[in-house]
């Protein structure tokens, strides 16, 4: 005999069903361990008495004939028994032990080495199916790129990365706009991108009833009855109700309504709008001037110009109106912000006169009605579906397309991000789709849709979606009962630290992230599929910062975002005055010609006002299974490596949390929507 040795491995193996009901199969399961230097041939797990139930665990022992190295991999495969119903699986994780190394040595004696107590644990987490090829889970800590030794790892790397580029592709939804993914059906994401949402009892009883009625509404009290109905118990609709037409709440609304991300401070105001020093001496400081308090930085503009020329809906047979308006508003001594000056439309003219509070009542609330409504088209559109739904899907199919698995901003983002594809492609179907809310109620219908999203897109830019720049380059960082900007900055700063401290655990230097390709693959596929080149978005990263402000970006706006602009809606939208969905008569003209009997007139029918508030209400309601903010249920952010962090996130927001609450105690109309605890982890509704 020559001297050759032959060498026998043993492992074993024990496969982890996630513990959900549905979660087992009765398919049968292949694994075979992948060695640097070998693998074993496929077996199969659960033969006999080994079942793949719900919580259940399967041990098996696999043998090598031969030195297999370093494990490094292991591959499953599912495949569906006859006469069975062919059920998903989900795999929680598998653990591999191994047992001992046999050596047949010279001589013929055989030799049992030492016990090796390394246990090794695979994770999964995910939905296995009988036509997925073959999954191949990877075993130790992140990394990236860099960090790859092993040349299998490597290869796993990019054809996971391959395979996901053939399934999740790009796709146009309107031009000048995020692009999106191209599916048309939840079953196409497949289990692992798809989620079952578990809504809560919504009380839409008393607006269901009124779908038929495509009339004008009567009047006023059969409108407060329908009010009082839907809103008995939502204190925040009866603050609403009894305060929209008072000229500080309308300025309180401009900073913690639903739609908090418009008004911005100006110390120039625009050309076209037709006001005077002398027009608006009366609404000013005794003393003072226009010119003086724009100096000292007390005023404050609405500039809806994005709706300029937008095609208005028709409605129920009925041309509805949009209007483009521009509407100033002074910080006065007391601390309110009021508005004193409002321009109906962008072109200046006898025939678009500016509307102050010195007019007839009825002018002077008709023209904050009109206000209400550009602020509802832009509100729905802009800030609510672009900013956090679009922008979300936007880094979702990026993540997919360029990081792997392994990278640690694909663990980090995806619990942000996963939800974002299946809300999307329900909503492209459903509400912007034919039929859907916006085509039967909205005043921006199908046609003016792709416009003013591919306008707002272009309106955007990367500041205005990072917290710590937009609320100060805006102005309303330190006024006096701007809650959403307070509470906003310090979530982002909680945010912030997390994502700077979870770079660091990975990036030494900024050198390594020049140095990461997929990280700049990423980057690279966000701009060339998202916003304007001008935007201000970072063409690539140069330093840890940069990837860290981004990062901290994206989570925000997917999850404390979407909170304050999603779940207040209906709160502000229930007296549909407050925020009208369509307008049914063009804008005055001239000042003097409306009475209170006219102002109903302008305002949506019946049915299209209870099906916007229908809809409204079921979004506006959080999951019951709902998951707070950087609250994870993957087990990568309870290893040793990532606990910590995790922790003192999660301290620091609960803490966030129980000052707002303490405020809001002493508030007479309190600001809950960016309570962290209270904070959906992604886009889910």
């Amino acid at each position: 005999m020559s001297d050759m040795k032959a060498s026998c491995q043993e492992f074993e193996v024990t496969v982890h069903t996630s513990p959900g009901t549905t979660c087992g199969t009765f398919s049968r399961l292949w694994l075979s361990l992948i060695g640097s230097q070998g693998e074993t041939p496929p077996i199969s797990v659960n033969e006999g008495d080994s079942h793949l139930l719900p919580g259940s665990t399967c041990p098996v022992w696999v043998r090598a004939n031969r030195s297999m190295g370093r494990l490094i991999l292991v591959r499953l495969h599912l495949e569906a028994r006859t006469g069975y119903p062919n059920l998903d699986w989900h795999c929680n994780r598998v653990e591999v032990r191994r047992l001992a190394d046999r050596q047949a040595e010279q001589g013929g004696r055989s030799q049992t080495g030492p016990e090796d107590p390394e246990l090794q644990v695979f994770l999964c987490e995910r939905w296995l199916r009988t036509t997925d090829s073959n999954v191949e889970l990877r075993s130790g800590k992140l990394c990236l790129p860099k960090d790859e030794t092993e040349e299998k790892l490597k290869q796993q790397r990019l054809r996971q990365l391959q395979r996901q580029q053939k399934l999740i592709r790009w796709r146009k939804f309107v031009d000048g706009a995020p692009q999106c993914v191209d599916l048309n059906s939840i079953s196409e994401l497949g289990p692992n991108l798809s989620y079952t949402h578990k809504s809560p009892v919504t009380n839409v009883h008393y607006l269901k009833g009124f779908l038929d009625r495509t009339q004008a509404w009567p009047g006023f009290t059969e409108l407060e009855t329908v009010f009082t109905h839907s809103g008995h118990q939502n204190n925040t609709a009866w603050f609403v109700k009894t305060h929209w037409m008072e000229d500080w709440y309308f300025g309180y609304q401009c900073l913690n309504g639903c739609n908090p991300l418009l008004l911005r401070q100006t110390r120039l105001l625009p050309p076209n709008l037709s006001v005077s020093s002398d027009m608006l001496r009366p609404f000013l400081p005794e003393g003072s001037s226009l010119e003086q308090e724009l100096a000292k930085g007390t005023m404050y503009l609405l500039d809806f110009e994005v709706l300029d020329g937008v095609p208005a809906n028709v409605v129920n047979g009925k041309q509805t109106y949009l209007s483009a308006p521009m509407c100033l508003l002074h910080l006065n001594q007391q601390g309110q912000l009021l508005p004193i000056a409002i321009q109906l439309q962008q072109t200046p003219g006898p025939q678009n006169p500016v509307f102050l509070p010195s007019d007839p009542g009825c002018d002077w609330l008709l023209a904050k009605i009109w206000v209400y409504s550009a602020d509802f088209q832009c509100h729905q559109l802009a800030s609510h579906y672009l900013r956090t739904h679009m922008l979300g899907e936007l880094c979702c199919v990026a993540t997919l397309r360029q990081l792997p698995e392994p990278h640690p901003l694909h663990q980090l983002l995806m619990p942000h991000l996963r939800t974002s594809l299946q809300i999307n492609i329900q909503a492209r179907a459903s509400l912007l789709a034919s039929d859907g809310v916006f085509d039967k109620a909205m005043g921006c219908g199908l046609k003016a849709l792709p416009v003013l999203l591919s306008r707002a897109s272009e309106r955007i830019y990367y500041s205005s979606l990072c917290v710590c720049d937009d609320v100060i380059e805006r102005g309303v960082d330190r006024l006096p009962q701007s809650y959403y900007a307070q509470d906003a900055l310090r979530v982002w700063d909680a945010l912030h630290r997390f994502v700077i401290g979870w770079v660091d655990l990975y990036y030494s230097g900024d050198d390594e992230v020049l140095q990461d390709s997929e990280l700049q693959h990423w980057i690279t596929d966000i701009n060339a599929h998202g916003f304007n080149p001008d935007s201000g978005f970072p063409q690539s990263f140069q330093t840890k910062a940069e990837v860290s402000k981004f990062v901290t970006m994206v989570i925000y706006c997917c999850s404390a975002l979407h909170a304050a602009v999603n779940f207040s809606q209906f709160d502000f939208a229930l007296w549909m005055p407050n925020r009208p969905p369509s307008m049914l008569r063009p804008p005055p003209q001239v000042k003097g010609s409306v009475t209170e009997d006219d102002i109903l007139s302008f305002l949506p029918d019946v049915n299209s006002t209870c099906r916007v508030l229908t809809v409204l209400a079921l979004l506006s309601q959080p999951s019951v299974d709902f998951v707070p903010l950087c609250h994870y249920k993957e087990a990568v952010f309870r290893d040793d490596t990532h606990r910590r962090l995790v922790e003192e996130v999660q301290a620091e927001l609960k803490a966030i949390s129980d000052d707002i609450t303490e405020r809001n105690s002493q508030l007479e109309l309190p600001y809950p929507y960016l309570l962290p605890t209270h904070v959906e982890n992604s886009v889910a509704i």
